[in-house]
């Protein structure tokens, strides 16, 4: 087993430029750090106690440095830079040497009429940390000839600091990003939106650049609380509180405040700061409290007497501070420029998207306004350390890839498409393969009244139609329908549904058509449980509205989706166009792990593979795993490989000579470790089959999630609707790695806002592509995923790993298990044997 384990070195190297498609130009949201420090750059360690949170830390370093710098050569007239956290960076050696230990005093400081408290002590050690950060260094790795070293890692990570130190120090900051609130403006619910900038040093070939996006968060919005809990319970007036409010909305709006920061505002320049732990079940009038001489008041009568303020609203309740105080709800103050950590719901998000979502040409300007933010030129820590950053935005060459032919049953009226602008339509077109449905039936989870059968069959008649048309082939257009109660025994409804459709057609059953009443998770995630690991039946969901109106456009796209549940095939790419899988046996896999949200950490993760099963790169099949909340790396990755073979095997009755693996959910730094691990899984994988079976490995690193954003120069070559690059546009020079395979394809047609090309980075390759091989193959693929009749944004088996792990998590019923790890494995239901090998998930 010498094999399996072998060792794994070096990233692969840019093997050449691309040279196929239309050139063109763009502008991104980089800007080129003109010159960068020449001198070595020192870096210390900081400790700063007592312990505070990290608003309070940049104060307390402004602090020192005010205290210090011009103190008896402490700083010896240098600006150190602080990344917030343990870090400083510096341009040259402080005058202390190795090691200092300061004493630092910051004011208290509480609002505009704060009284005064005693100034709080602080004491700052720093200490040297390792060798200098020798920046030569860096500049030999971006003109490829050095590998990236602790060093050069180092030297990046200091830029960032320096570049962020400033505009940290001045705002909220948030991780990379930090927030202004000009332009705030408000969504539901009592928070409001700031817009924000993220900034971040990135290498490139021959320099460095600074990376610039937008960003947004929400924050809560600062003034009378009243008037919060009036934006939580959508109320017109503050007038609509008077009466109070009922026990539901009491909860709500203690959900929505808990935590918050407010001052007090009932003494005349005295205001103190509180947190709000939560909301007293009684009105203001009715909670008493012990005056500390056995006697009791309540709050209202008490603040009447003592500070002469008569409470507008005394029927609502108070907040308690400090675990024991009551204060009335009008007479608090919510301090501005808190972040709104709490999860938005569905409203706040619409809003959130309304104020992110620009267009191309408005989010560039609004960069470029974003510049001025930043003052670049204006910043002394830059000067300090030598370092200019230009205030134009870096323009790059970019091809724009040819469109392939999409092809459909040869007996279609229109059997191949060239897709326009990244979108064709279903008419006249059959499809590929064609299913055969002859044994289904109907379930709506509502009552008769509420949508009777006569409507049912109308849409049943439209969708059938509409199916037939496109190739698929329905010889049973009655099948029986069901109702059932949306809050019942979906389970036991689900199975008499089977039974019906088993028995009317004398057939196993085949599909169980579901209707929904609304769009809750909660109904249709228990329909997946049930039908996907119970009876292991093919469920479509529709909802009733869709019911109700029967469109001609919906019915087609559920008909794309429920002919591959069957098994049936929608479209392929002309075989000449992706000769890399046509050729040879060849096996795509899309690779993905989902964790699940903050705070549900207890919570296991999900990892899930979806391998390609024929030559035409169209049909899938998903194998999944529960691993440990929060872990990267595909665990049981070879098992789950050796099911994928099998199938390819099974199908084809050939072993897979090839294997290109993308895999999503990667950050920089896992490269490494996910590279080594994964691979050797995959070779374990492969002999473990057979001894001396090794096919050729290609494993591709996908990510979404990254601030690289394109904004087209050329008219010609704009997507006219959105304003964005035209689909099949490629960027692998200029702000790329310096000597890597990596690039930037923007494979789809933009929407709304401005779309996110995906990056692509090879991190190992024995089948030798060459920069137009691999960048022509994944575009041709996302012109066949097989929801929908336009490209997408990422090659198909990474979407389709995506949809298998959003589905798993409806396998797993967690209210009925431990909250630990193995109690959550033992509720996980497993995907019945016969829909792993029809794409199910879709």
């Amino acid at each position: 087993m010498e094999e399996a384990a072998f060792q794994i070195t070096q990233f692969v190297r840019r093997p050449g430029i691309g040279q196929q498609g239309r050139p063109t130009r763009v502008r991104t949201n980089y800007f080129d750090i003109e010159t960068i420090p020449q001198m070595n750059i020192i870096q210390y360690d900081v400790t700063i106690t007592p312990e505070v949170p990290p608003r309070l830390r940049r104060n307390v370093f402004a602090r020192f440095i005010a205290q210090y710098r011009n103190q008896g050569g402490v700083l010896g007239n240098t600006r150190p830079v602080f990344d917030g956290v343990k870090n400083i960076f510096s341009p040259k050696l402080l005058p202390f040497g190795q090691a200092g230990t300061f004493n630092v005093q910051l004011a208290e400081d509480d609002g505009p009429t704060a009284r005064r408290r005693p100034p709080r002590d602080f004491t700052i050690k720093l200490r040297r940390v390792g060798d200098d950060i020798v920046m030569a260094e860096l500049e030999q790795f971006l003109n490829a000839r050095s590998a990236l070293t602790n060093n050069c890692l180092m030297a990046i990570t200091a830029m960032d600091v320096i570049i962020r130190h400033k505009p940290s120090m001045e705002h909220v900051s948030v991780g990379r990003s930090f927030y202004t609130p000009k332009n705030a403006q408000s969504i539901f619910g009592g928070a409001v939106v700031w817009q924000g900038y993220y900034q971040s040093a990135r290498p490139t070939r021959g320099k460095m650049l600074i990376n610039i996006d937008l960003s947004a968060t929400a924050f809560y919005e600062d003034g009378p609380l009243v008037n919060m809990v009036v934006k939580i319970l959508n109320l017109r007036h503050p007038n609509d509180l008077i009466r109070g409010i009922s026990d539901r909305d009491r909860q709500k709006v203690e959900r929505s405040i808990k935590n918050l920061r407010v001052y007090d505002n009932h003494r005349e320049g005295n205001r103190r700061k509180f947190k709000i732990e939560k909301l007293t079940p009684t009105p203001a009038n009715r909670t008493m409290f012990d005056r500390g001489d056995g006697s009791t008041i309540d709050v209202k009568t008490y603040f009447e007497n003592t500070y002469n303020r008569r409470l507008l609203y005394p029927n609502l309740p108070c907040v308690v501070v400090r675990k024991t105080n009551y204060l009335p709800i009008e007479l608090c103050d919510v301090i501005p420029g808190q972040r709104h950590i709490r999860k938005l719901d569905e409203r706040q998000t619409a809003d959130m998207i309304k104020f992110t979502c620009l267009r191309p040409n408005d989010r560039a300007n609004r960069i470029n306004a974003g510049l001025n933010e930043l003052e670049f030129r204006q910043n002394e820590f830059l000067q300090e350390f030598g370092m200019r950053i230009s205030n134009e935005m870096v323009v790059v060459n970019a091809r724009i890839l040819p469109v392939p032919t999409v092809k459909y049953h040869p007996s279609s009226r229109e059997h191949d498409v060239k897709p326009r602008d990244g979108v064709w339509a279903l008419r006249d077109k059959k499809l590929a393969t064609g299913a055969t449905l002859g044994s289904w039936s109907v379930l709506a989870f509502l009552s008769q009244g509420e949508l009777n059968d006569q409507v049912i069959n109308t849409f049943l008649r439209e969708f059938i139609n509409t199916c037939q048309a496109n190739g698929m082939n329905i010889p049973n257009r009655n099948p029986p329908i069901l109702h059932a109660n949306p809050i019942g025994d979906i389970e036991g409804a689900l199975k008499e549904a089977w039974l019906r459709a088993g028995n009317t057609a004398k057939a196993q059953p085949q599909v169980i058509l579901c209707i929904l009443p609304n769009k809750g998770t909660p109904l249709y995630a228990e329909i997946k449980r049930v039908g996907d690991t119970v009876i292991g039946v093919v469920t479509q969901c529709i909802q009733s509205k869709h019911v109700q109106q029967a469109k001609r456009q919906l019915c087609a796209n559920v008909c794309l989706k429920l002919n591959v549940k069957l098994g049936g095939m929608n479209s392929f790419i002309e075989p000449n166009q992706i000769p890399f899988v046509t050729e040879r046996p060849t096996l795509l896999i899309g690779g993905d792990v989902t964790h699940h949200g903050p705070g549900e950490d207890d919570k296991p993760s999900i990892a899930a593979l979806c391998g390609s099963m024929d030559a035409k790169a169209s049909r899938y099949a998903a194998t999944i795993r529960v691993q440990t909340g929060r872990y990267e790396i595909i665990a049981d990755l070879a098992n789950m490989v050796k099911d994928l073979l099998k199938t390819f095997y099974q199908t084809c009755g050939r072993k897979p000579e090839r294997i290109l693996f993308y895999r999503d959910g990667v950050s920089e730094g896992q490269f490494r470790q996910v590279l080594q691990t994964e691979i050797n899984a995959i070779r374990a994988a492969c002999q473990a089959l057979e001894a001396t079976y090794r096919p050729n490995i290609t494993f591709v690193v996908v990510q979404k999630r990254h601030h690289t954003r394109f904004f087209p120069l050329n008219r010609n070559d704009t997507d006219n609707k959105s304003g964005n690059c035209a689909p099949g546009t490629v960027v692998e020079v200029g702000v790329t790695h310096p000597f890597e395979f990596d690039f930037y394809l923007q494979s789809h047609a933009g929407i709304q806002g401005t779309s996110r090309p995906t990056h692509y980075h090879v991190l190992f390759d024995e089948n030798g592509f060459n920069a137009d091989s691999l960048q022509t193959l994944s575009y041709n693929l996302c012109h066949i995923y097989a929801r929908c009749t336009r490209t997408v944004s990422l090659v198909p088996p990474v979407y389709y790993a995506h949809l298998v792990t959003t589905r798993a998590k409806f396998h797993t019923r967690w209210n009925e298990s431990e909250s630990s790890q193995m109690g959550a494995e033992a509720s996980f239901g497993v995907v019945k044997q016969d829909l792993q090998k029809v794409m199910y998930f879709m």
